[in-house]
């Protein structure tokens, strides 16, 4: 496989879950992955941790590159891809994870037939648990996408979708750990309030909330019949659900979503 120089762009949260999921698996050296930030201070932290090469500017982390990742955030890729422009050439791979920047996007700056690869990945991927969008434009071959697929189920889920989905699949996965944790928070609080420990609190409630997930995808069965199964006549959950849906709580979560898949939309 030709492809296997990697060029990370932007030394972010995304960025380095990134560089670290590649470099703990082990399916790219060190020596074949080089990196670039604006900011002196996250390179020299980046070199010492993970001993990748550090660039000098984007457009030599492009020609030392067979594959190209763009995690910067949508204001500074127009500048980023302006860089790249002339030094991108048909044989290289681009992959973005920038929110709210279509393929169509990123070919008003680099040629028509270039291979792109736009990723929604979620903050879970810093610890190789999370959920990543995928699809893809141009002449990629199946052994390309291949291999980037292979590249980045180090960060978890891998799922190919068509580009129209991008936005709905912000409002669900990219976006949707902040509700998560809003909820285990709520819950630590209630447990704190009833008389837990805070620390006791967290941990309860963030286990529970992680094995109740675990259950959907292990059984396979709607979260409404796992729903009923804990609710039993007259007793305490059915209480705490009559509240939750008193109070607006799906309709809050419905709501909630499609305001973040409106302004994916509009960015």
């Amino acid at each position: 496989m030709p492809y296997r120089r990697i060029g990370i762009v932007g030394c972010g949260n995304m960025g380095i879950a990134m560089l670290s999921a590649f470099v703990e698996s082990k399916k790219v050296s060190n020596e074949h992955i080089s990196v670039y930030d604006i900011s002196e201070e996250k390179l020299t932290k980046v070199k010492d941790e993970y001993r990748v090469n550090v660039a000098a500017s984007i457009r030599k982390l492009v020609k030392s590159s067979d594959i190209l990742i763009i995690a910067v955030k949508p204001d500074a890729i127009d500048v980023v891809l302006d860089e790249i422009a002339d030094e991108f050439d048909k044989n290289k791979i681009l992959i973005s994870i920038v929110a709210g920047r279509s393929i169509k996007y990123i070919k008003g700056f680099v040629k028509d037939d270039a291979k792109i690869v736009r990723l929604m990945p979620n903050t879970p991927a810093l610890i190789g648990e999370g959920v990543i969008a995928m699809t893809t434009s141009g002449p990629i071959s199946d052994e390309e996408l291949e291999y980037v697929s292979d590249l980045l189920n180090t960060l978890g889920l891998v799922v190919k979708v068509d580009e129209k989905y991008m936005d709905a699949i912000t409002g669900i996965s990219g976006s949707s750990p902040a509700y998560v944790f809003m909820f285990i928070e709520a819950l630590a609080d209630a447990g704190v309030y009833a008389g837990l420990p805070r620390d006791m609190s967290y941990k309860i409630a963030a286990q529970a909330v992680m094995g109740s997930a675990a259950l959907i995808l292990k059984t396979g069965k709607h979260p409404g019949v796992l729903k009923d199964m804990v609710c039993s006549p007259a007793g305490t959950t059915i209480e705490a659900v009559r509240q939750l849906e008193m109070k607006g709580f799906r309709s809050a979560v419905i709501e909630a979503v499609i305001s973040c898949v409106e302004k994916s939309k509009s960015l």
